[in-house]
């Protein structure tokens, strides 16, 4: 497998808003962004959509979880959660009389969310502030929703020789061509031109992570649905705060991969890390890490920000200037 990422991180934001102007080429974005393995055998369910609205969400496993927490930089977390798959996942009450499954759907908030054995489940992944980026040979920056760790000047990823480095992304877009869905190098290549996914061949990659086997390693189910309420419809608005956060970021690094169970210490201990700040989302901080005071900053420029976007060079002043670390630059060999 060879990919052209220059000039790209089509994986690493929410390019969409680029094609606001044209309707044909979006719609046939979101279109290919729903296709299914198998295009000519229509599924039999429809597909579970997530209560967030980011195409490119990246899912964490429990370790990279906690350290991400161990390294300070819980502020970089998120959850998603998905609505339940129809009238299949409806919420029900459970009889254990009469023989009926465990309850396939929570209501939360409003929102039936799908469940496993009456447990709302859910990712974690990174967050995507707003940034000024210039993708794709663009020459004025736009403010899109982009990874809290790539670059807006070089679209590098800032971790990406650090031991933080999502497998996930690296993996990108292996697993992708290895369940037959078209990756974000196509979806780019379809919008804008150009080359991105020069060779497909690739291995079958390991850590896919599917089935029963993601349980507790990478999709977590909280075992309190009650422990939700509010946080849910926060998520589907987009208005998580940190303590909301918090919740299922710490029964995530609680979760014992291939299991349902939780583990109170490693709760209480990712819990205490995540509220460390407790009014980190609303006032600064003295943080350790540059990600949370980063991301606000990002916030409140693009909420102050006139007609006028800035430059990318503005994440020296956002991001290394409070420890962000480098990225080599695309003339590097």
């Amino acid at each position: 497998m060879e990919v052209n990422c220059e000039g790209c991180a089509g994986c690493c934001l929410d390019w969409r808003a680029l094609l606001e102007d044209d309707t044909d080429a979006r719609d046939a974005v979101d279109g290919h962004r729903r296709r299914e393995v198998f295009e000519d055998e229509p599924p039999a369910t429809p597909s579970r959509e997530p209560l967030d609205d980011d195409p490119t969400f990246v899912p964490l496993t429990r370790d990279e979880v906690r350290a991400f927490l161990e390294a300070g930089m819980g502020a970089a977390l998120t959850p998603r959660f998905w609505h339940a798959r129809g009238e299949r996942e409806e919420p029900h009450s459970t009889d254990s009389s009469s023989g009926d499954a465990p309850q396939a759907g929570v209501e939360i908030d409003g929102h039936t969310v799908a469940a496993v054995a009456g447990r709302p489940a859910f990712f974690i992944g990174l967050r995507k502030p707003p940034k000024p980026v210039a993708p794709f040979g663009r020459d004025e920056p736009t403010w899109l929703p982009t990874c809290v760790f790539l670059e807006p000047t070089t679209l590098q990823c800032r971790i990406h020789e650090d031991d933080l480095f999502p497998d996930e992304c690296g993996a990108y877009p292996e697993h992708n061509l290895a369940l037959a869905q078209e990756t974000e190098c196509e979806r780019v290549e379809s919008a804008f031109g150009g080359d991105r996914l020069l060779d497909a061949d690739h291995d079958d990659p390991d850590g896919l992570l599917l089935g029963s086997q993601a349980i507790g390693a990478k999709l977590f189910c909280h075992p309190r649905p009650a422990a939700l309420e509010g946080i849910v419809g926060r998520a589907a608005a987009g208005d998580l705060t940190r303590q909301d956060r918090a919740e299922p970021i710490a029964v995530a690094a609680a979760s014992s991969p291939g299991t349902l169970a939780i583990s109170d210490f490693h709760y209480e201990q990712a819990k205490e890390r995540m509220l460390a700040d407790a009014d980190a989302d609303t006032e600064p901080a003295d943080e350790a890490s540059w990600v949370g005071p980063a991301i606000r900053d990002w916030h409140e420029r693009c909420r102050a920000a006139d007609e006028a976007v800035p430059s990318p060079t503005v994440a020296d002043a956002v991001e290394r200037e409070r420890g962000a670390p480098e990225t080599p630059g695309w003339d590097v060999e």
